[in-house]
């Protein structure tokens, strides 16, 4: 079973690439959630855990992270695109 971790850091457009942001700029959000983030990947159809006691490791502050499930047929990439999208239309 293959497990993604997602990083709220990774839709953070506050953050530049080096920072850790793993999407577009035009993609990304202002203070995204591990509840958003979650909300989305299971949207696009993956089981999810949050871990809300972790921190990025270049970060200080604990935001959490969440879990993706037997996400082995999708590529990180790809999930991270569309989860993008999909915390885009939640906020929405």
């Amino acid at each position: 079973m293959v497990e993604n971790v997602i990083w709220p850091v990774y839709f953070d457009v506050d953050r530049s690439r080096n920072d850790g942001r793993r999407v577009p700029r035009g993609l990304a959000i202002e203070d995204p959630t591990v509840d958003e983030i979650a909300q989305a990947v299971q949207q696009v159809g993956y089981d999810v855990v949050i871990e809300r006691d972790k921190s990025y490791p270049r970060e200080y502050e604990t935001r959490g992270r969440v879990l993706v499930k037997d996400a082995d047929d999708a590529t990180k990439s790809d999930l991270l695109g569309a989860t993008a999208a999909y915390i885009d239309a939640i906020r929405a």
